[in-house]
């Protein structure tokens, strides 16, 4: 009887292995494709921020009137999800909102630096608009490593 028991936990064993080596090979496997459809798409997705970001009332009193883009893009893998994640160097200017709390501040018209945030989902990329301040893609990657480990790519 005890044989039975052996045999059955060494077969879930091997089924447990092969399962987590599929699931590494599967994993990795979307990556040159979101790549691609990331640079094929760029255009859209860069006016998709756009209007993401200045639809989000952040910063708060400021209205989003540039945006310079980098060349560069740099990718990072959620570690939790193993979701990807595109992040693009960004110059923002922007303008004090008519009646505002930051009407008049001299600041306002200092160009930010910052990463443009852009995720993969189901084959498509999508962005929120999301931001990351004061950091350039590589060094938002690095500050973020809890959550992000960096996906080198060819060419990005």
């Amino acid at each position: 009887m005890i044989w039975i028991w052996i045999g059955l936990a060494g077969v879930v064993l091997l089924l447990l292995i092969v399962l987590a080596a599929w699931l590494l090979l599967v994993r990795h496997d979307f990556v040159p494709e979101a790549v691609a459809r990331f640079r094929l798409n760029r255009p859209n997705l860069e006016q998709g921020y756009f209007e993401a970001a200045s639809a989000s009332g952040k910063p708060r009193g400021l209205r989003w009137k540039a945006v310079e883009w980098t060349p560069g893009v740099e990718f990072g893998r959620e570690r939790k999800t193993g979701r990807l994640a595109a992040l693009v160097g960004v110059t923002i200017q922007f303008e004090a909102i008519e009646g505002g709390d930051m009407e008049g501040v001299a600041a306002v018209s200092n160009l930010r630096n910052a990463s443009a945030v852009f995720f993969y989902h189901q084959r498509q990329w999508h962005t929120t608009g999301m931001t990351i301040f004061n950091l350039n893609p590589d060094e938002a990657l690095r500050h973020f490593k809890n959550q992000y480990e960096p996906v080198p790519v060819r060419g990005s």
